[in-house]
């Protein structure tokens, strides 16, 4: 069904002359004689009677009048869920308690004007997919590992450089730290199941590994992360990775420690991605935002991958 041509119908119903409808909609009393015309050929009825002063609505006309505004609502509603501004800002965040959904936290609590829409996708193939086909507006990255160029339809900022921490139950030998240079850890088993290989954190561990002879051991399934603090507070010859702005939770008997790691402090490098040609406005907002609250980057005595984006 023609809405332009139920819009006309609806003007020249609440008008009740077809020349004060061609006014309202800005077209020609023909035009809006030829539309509903066309609207009653579609219907198989006719909807005005017209007279002398005028068109006034046929039975059928009045029966049809509170479907035809129903369907001129549903369209505008239709629309204004994808027009730009008017949908919220779909971001994806990896995982709902590392840095990047404390990042969305922050600006929300800095913008709670602007609706979110907040996702979880663990690969990035499926994020980068996602956000070229428009299903999410931006996802945290690290960008630039090995052999995963992005498209050139997508455009990134980088946005945090999160320190590691070493977490260790307290029987663990560095438990009394209360930081820990990074070459003293070569020796330690530290175990990190929820790494998979493909992964562009599973590219930082490798380089991690290579260049500071560490032994990270990725063995057994991954329970999630209340299963991996249970075996760490009670293995003293585990530890783990843990980012410095993750969010965890642990019984109070399990005594965790988060030691700071240094000289260098390895940082993980979170990116915001997005497509270039993405109208939504509250992006502007939210790289606005990331970019007050950045800290820098490369910053002296830290160390990052290669391959990872300088800006």
């Amino acid at each position: 069904m023609d809405l332009d041509a139920v819009r006309t119908f609806v003007a020249a119903a609440g008008a009740g002359q077809f020349q004060e409808a061609a006014a309202e909609l800005a077209i020609t009393q023909q035009a809006v004689s030829k539309r509903i015309a066309a609207l009653e050929r579609d219907l198989g009825v006719r909807l005005f009677t017209r007279t002398a002063r005028g068109a006034r609505l046929s039975i059928d006309g009045q029966a049809f009048l509170p479907h035809a505004r129903e369907l001129l609502r549903a369209a505008e509603r239709a629309e204004a869920s994808v027009r730009p501004g008017r949908r919220p800002l779909r971001v994806d965040v990896i995982a709902s308690r590392g840095a990047a959904s404390g990042l969305m936290r922050a600006f929300h609590r800095a913008h709670p004007e602007i609706e979110l829409d907040v996702v979880w996708l663990f690969d990035i193939e499926r994020a980068v997919t996602a956000i070229r086909s428009g299903a999410i507006d931006a996802s945290f990255r690290a960008v630039a590992a090995p052999g995963r160029p992005l498209p050139e339809d997508i455009a990134s900022v980088r946005v945090l450089d999160e320190p590691l921490q070493l977490l260790t139950g307290p029987g663990h030998a560095l438990a009394g730290a209360r930081s820990v240079p990074l070459a003293r850890l070569a020796g330690h088993r530290i175990w990190m199941p929820g790494v998979v290989p493909g992964t562009e954190w599973a590219a930082y561990y490798d380089d991690l590994v290579a260049e500071f002879g560490l032994t990270i051991e990725a063995t057994g399934p991954n329970f999630g992360s209340d299963a991996l603090l249970d075996t760490v507070a009670d293995t003293p010859a585990l530890a783990t990775f843990m980012g410095g702005r993750t969010r965890l939770v642990w019984p109070a008997g399990h005594d965790l420690r988060r030691i700071p790691v240094t000289d260098p402090t390895p940082v993980y490098p979170h990116s915001l991605l997005w497509r270039r040609d993405n109208p939504h406005p509250a992006l502007d907002a939210l790289r606005a935002h990331l970019a007050a609250a950045s800290a820098g980057h490369d910053t002296a005595g830290t160390w990052t991958p290669g391959w990872v984006t300088p800006r």
